[in-house]
């Protein structure tokens, strides 16, 4: 059986496959039908317990214990906006930062859009509009 389908590695092993066995309270034929469906292509055993195990967690830092939250700042040299997708700091889109958020919704939907999607033609589309201004 097993050559029959050998992308079915459960059906290796004769000692694990599943009885053939009907569903009692079937109308007449029914029964045979599907015992003769189990004989053509046979069930395998359960699989083993497969849960995954539980990762250990992180010792979470109890509150207060990095210190007062007014405390002067760990990084003196890096921008408040450092790993967002605007303004300066490591994530900064191309063309740099141009000042205010709102201060030009087509170029942060352009920067938005390159960022989610980058290709040549929207680098080509976002550096004119930088340039030329439409």
């Amino acid at each position: 059986m097993a050559k029959q389908y050998p992308n079915r590695s459960d059906l290796r092993n004769p000692a694990k496959k599943v009885a053939v066995q009907a569903a009692p309270g079937q109308t007449y034929g029914e029964a045979g039908k599907q015992m003769a469906a189990q004989r053509a292509v046979p069930m395998a055993a359960p699989p083993t317990d497969n849960t995954p195990t539980p990762e250990p967690q992180q010792p979470r830092v109890s509150p207060g214990a990095m210190g007062p939250l007014n405390r002067p700042t760990e990084r003196p040299n890096e921008p408040v906006t450092a790993g967002a997708p605007f303004g300066p700091g490591r994530n900064q889109p191309i063309g740099g930062y141009i000042g205010p958020r709102n201060s030009d919704p087509i170029l942060d939907e352009l920067r938005a859009l390159y960022a989610t999607f980058p290709s040549d033609e929207l680098a080509d589309m976002l550096d004119s509009y930088i340039r030329e201004g439409y």
